[in-house]
């Protein structure tokens, strides 16, 4: 990811202090320090979730048919919050490259790109850049003037929305000790001057998801049993084939069918990424709803055995926040199983 001059310097000057862990007391610090001590958080990987969670889906209609924005290639920049003497300061810079797919109404496809180069925190949300454009070697269509004027809005109300979210989801954890040894909890910043600096990048990165900045919460396990009248390897695919999960979720959706790949689906309300994937035998992927707290992923295991003339196929959720699983065992059952079946025609006796 570019990091900026300015940022770099920023965090050598920095004194760093950890947040507290959850069972842990706090790090002491001298009474004399607790004006001038900073506490940053680094919510990269976050930011590329949330942005891929509020892009991915996003759909405009007109006349002539409709868009979608169907991939999100690039994410290139990262984010921070800091906490300095009470106040929360957001840094955030990125350059967005998304992918759309327009279909007419006869049927007939065509793709193009969209670029946000200047999503910052030193840019107004009516000042991006949004540029929207066909792939090369598209034949012209009406397509592209519909995303650049209905589908342009979507694309900024969602980025503002990214924004809107790092500012309330991290607020909390973000207090320091005050000099009187009582927490406070920490005002956001007011708009700040901000002081354009020459952004030289200084080198590049993929981006790494950091380490989850969510509280410990208690959690619950449960496992479910279902038949489908189908072999392993249909129903297999049936769970990593995007052309299939759109048919049974009968909604657009997102689903890399590969180790470490992303899935969403059901209008963003649930996403997750494969962690393993055994052909025909045994799926592991990390899960949520997306009212779930942030950062936090049931653990969910799909193994399928062959019974002859049906498949036999055992759910095992761990990590599930309590109160939540008669909602995730309901959703399983209806979203997924029930589903699976009315739409492929795998219909058999329910356990």
């Amino acid at each position: 990811m570019p990091v900026s001059t300015f940022t770099t310097l920023t965090r050598a000057m920095k004194i760093w202090t950890r947040l507290p862990i959850r069972g842990k007391e706090p790090m002491s610090v001298p009474e004399s320090d607790h004006l001038s001590i900073r506490t940053e958080r680094d919510v990269t990987g976050w930011s590329t979730d949330k942005l891929k969670e509020l892009l991915l889906g996003l759909r405009v209609e007109g006349l002539e048919g409709s868009c979608e924005v169907t991939d999100v290639p690039t994410l290139d920049g990262e984010a921070s919050i800091n906490n300095r003497k009470g106040k929360l300061i957001y840094f955030y810079e990125w350059n967005v490259k998304a992918t759309w797919t327009g279909t007419t109404k006869t049927g007939i496809k065509y793709k193009g790109n969209i670029e946000v180069p200047n999503l910052s925190d030193e840019n107004d949300m009516d000042d991006l850049d949004i540029s929207v454009s066909l792939c090369k070697d598209e034949p012209n269509t009406t397509l592209t003037e519909l995303m650049k004027k209905e589908g342009a809005k979507k694309v900024r109300a969602a980025l503002g929305s990214y924004v809107d979210h790092l500012k309330s989801e991290f607020t909390q954890g973000m207090i320091l000790p005050t000099a009187n040894g009582v927490a406070s909890k920490p005002q956001p910043a007011q708009t700040q001057t901000k002081v354009k600096v020459d952004k030289t990048q200084i080198g590049s990165s993929v981006s790494t998801p950091s380490p989850s900045t969510g509280v410990k919460i208690p959690t619950c396990k449960f496992s479910l049993k279902e038949t489908f009248l189908t072999s392993p390897d249909e129903l297999y695919r049936t769970f990593i084939n995007q052309d299939m999960v759109q048919a049974f979720t009968h909604t657009a959706a997102v689903v890399d069918g590969d180790k470490g790949g992303k899935f969403q689906l059901l209008e963003g309300s649930v996403n997750g990424e494969f962690m393993e994937l055994v052909p025909d035998e045994k799926i592991v992927m990390k899960w949520r709803f997306k009212t779930w707290p942030c950062e936090h992923y049931a653990t969910i295991t799909l193994n399928m055995k062959d019974r002859g003339n049906e498949t036999e196929l055992k759910v095992e959720c761990k990590g599930v926040p309590t109160g939540e699983e008669d909602r995730t065992k309901e959703g399983w059952k209806r979203y997924y199983f029930e589903a699976i079946k009315q739409t492929f025609g795998f219909g058999a006796r329910l356990y």
